[in-house]
Order: C-alpha cells, then sequence, then structure tokens
C-alpha cells in the first residue's frame, strides 16, 4: 500500500511538500524533474541527544547495528542515495528530505502500547475501550506511543511510554512513582504483537521515517486497570478510555492498529 500521509503537502511546523502523485512515488520510477523540498527542523537541527550530527553522516552505519543506535528497517535492506550518502525511504517518495522532526537518518524505530479493556453497558453489551492521548503538537489522538532510546529493549519503551503519558508518572513523587510503576509491570506482563513494521507518518521523509513495534495489553476481567487512575503526562494534553468504533480516527497508522485489536478481541464495532 502506498504511504499517503507522508505525502500530505502540510508539514507540521514546516515547509509544504512537493507534490508526489501515486505513480512517482517508487524510487525505482525515473522522475528528472522530482524537486523535493528541503527541511530539518530547528530542534533537529539544533543536535539534541536525540538526534544525529549531519556532519557525521559519513561515519554512520545504515541497515544494522550501528553502536548502540539500529539502524536496521523491519521492512528489510533500504537503499542508499549515491550522491548524498543518505537513506532512501523503503516506501518511496515523499516530497520532502531531511530530517523534518524526525532525529535519525534511515528508520526512526517507536513502540506503541495498545491498551484495552471490556466494558459493559447497561443492556449488557460489551464493548472495547482503548487508552488514548490527545497529542500537544497536532491535537490528534493517539496511542500513547514514543521513542525506543538507544540500547532500550522495546518492552522497556512499552511500560515507559504508557507510564508518562498515561499515568503522569515524570511528575509522581518517589513512592507514587514505584507504586505506578508496579502496576504497569503488572499490566504489561502479556502482550500480543498487533504490528511490526513501517508507519504512515505525517513527519516521514525521503531520508527518514517511523517504524514501529504496536502490542495489545488487554485487561479481559477489568480487575487489573481499575486499580489506577489515567493522568495525562510528558506529551499528551489529554488522557482517556475511549470506546472504540467505527468512527474512530487517530493519529498517523494508530486507527489501524486500533482495529486490527478489536478484530483480535472479537469486538463489536459501531
Amino acid at each position: 500500500m502506498l504511504h499517503s500521509a507522508a505525502r500530505k503537502p502540510e508539514y507540521n511546523g514546516g515547509p509544504t511538500r512537493f507534490a508526489v502523485p501515486d505513480d512517482k512515488v517508487p524510487f525505482s520510477v525515473a522522475w528528472p524533474e522530482y524537486a523535493p523540498t528541503e527541511y530539518t527542523a530547528a530542534v533537529v537541527a539544533a543536535q539534541p541527544v536525540w538526534a544525529d550530527d549531519p556532519g557525521k553522516v559519513a561515519e554512520i552505519n545504515f541497515n544494522e547495528l550501528d553502536g548502540k543506535v539500529n539502524r536496521v528497517s523491519f521492512e528489510g535492506k533500504y537503499g542508499i542515495d549515491t550522491g548524498t550518502k543518505l537513506p532512501l525511504n523503503p516506501k518511496g517518495r515523499t516530497g520532502m528530505v531531511g530530517r523534518g522532526l524526525l532525529g535519525r537518518f534511515g528508520p526512526n524505530h517507536a513502540a506503541d502500547p495498545i491498551v484495552t479493556r471490556w466494558k459493559t453497558l447497561e443492556n449488557g453489551q460489551r464493548v472495547l475501550e482503548v487508552v488514548l492521548i490527545k497529542r500537544k503538537d497536532t491535537g490528534d489522538w493517539a496511542i500513547p506511543g514514543g521513542m525506543v532510546d538507544p540500547g532500550e529493549e522495546v518492552s522497556v519503551t512499552l511500560k515507559r511510554e504508557f507510564g508518562e503519558e498515561a499515568l503522569n508518572t515524570v511528575e509522581a513523587d518517589a513512592s507514587a512513582k514505584e507504586a505506578l510503576e508496579a502496576q504497569v509491570d503488572e499490566l504489561f506482563k502479556n502482550g500480543a504483537e498487533v504490528f511490526k513494521g513501517y508507519v504512515d507518518d505525517p513527519r516521514n521523509t525521503d531520508n527518514a521515517w517511523m517504524e514501529t513495534v504496536a502490542m495489545n495489553f488487554h485487561d479481559e476481567s477489568g480487575d487489573v486497570f481499575g486499580r489506577f487512575a489515567l493522568a495525562a503526562g510528558d506529551d499528551a494534553g489529554a488522557v482517556a478510555w475511549v470506546t472504540v468504533s467505527d468512527d474512530l480516527k487517530l493519529y498517523a497508522s494508530h486507527t489501524d492498529f486500533v482495529r486490527k485489536v478489536a478484530a483480535m478481541r472479537g469486538a463489536p464495532l459501531k
């Protein structure tokens, strides 16, 4: 399937992308007229710890574990531009080169915990609920995920991001944080993989793109989730249990992930 969010003309906080029609998306299709917009956000260009140094691109080992930074794509081996020596998006052209809002050239690995439970309505019907956050940057509702730190196991990222964004462990005092983390540990003992691969994300460029591992952590009885209160933190403007329905519209590919979970759990969509 062709990526579409990665080709949206408007880029959050940045310039407009060069328009890429469907038939020109693959890099294998010759397109001499292609003139992508070049953009790397100021926050990325300032070289925080989570961003690459563009002056050291020649030293980066793409398509492999580069020190502690994982440069391997779930999509297989990606190409390298012979001129710029920069990696090429495995899903094709996006109308933008540089890194945009992403820190790493090549794959930027994330982890998305999809936390669900059943809710019984007054008529006795069960509906599936999922924990969602409202992103501060775009205002979209989304799964409370985040980036995998260099050298970090995905399982650790999943727990950390859920704790920070949905339980606000960042602002909790030491004893409260310890209690919350213990609850998250119990909650995340058993998970089912929902998706692993490229994410059609509006931040993607020709040289930098999002990939994720999405896991479902489901409370069949409701006993586990009933013991903690949601509290928005970190990058979340709000957090809530939301009923999974046909008209649910979420950030990037998150709608697809939640729909897959609903199918896994046999949840009715209305």
